[in-house]
């Protein structure tokens, strides 16, 4: 049961995951401590660490071979295969 009482906790974490984690927290509207008593809130309330709060992420690579396959699609000079 919350007392409404909260306590600061500290957590070590490498930096460029710090900052990834503060924009994705960001786009979804919270914080880096929203974030973080959310994930504790669930894993009281379903006794387990659970991941099922996710939002779809391409990767870099994802990304950078659709903005490539774009261009292609676009370039009248580029070469056309008619088989795998």
């Amino acid at each position: 049961m919350s007392t409404g009482t909260t306590i600061p906790i500290q957590i070590r974490v490498d930096k460029k995951t710090k900052e990834e984690a503060n924009e994705l927290f960001e786009g979804l509207g919270t914080s880096m401590s929203g974030a973080v008593n959310m994930f504790l809130k669930q894993c009281v309330n379903t006794g387990n660490i659970s991941s099922r709060i996710k939002r779809p992420r391409p990767s870099k690579e994802l990304l950078e071979a659709m903005g490539e396959a774009e261009a292609l699609a676009k370039d009248p000079n580029a070469e056309i295969y008619h088989t795998f």
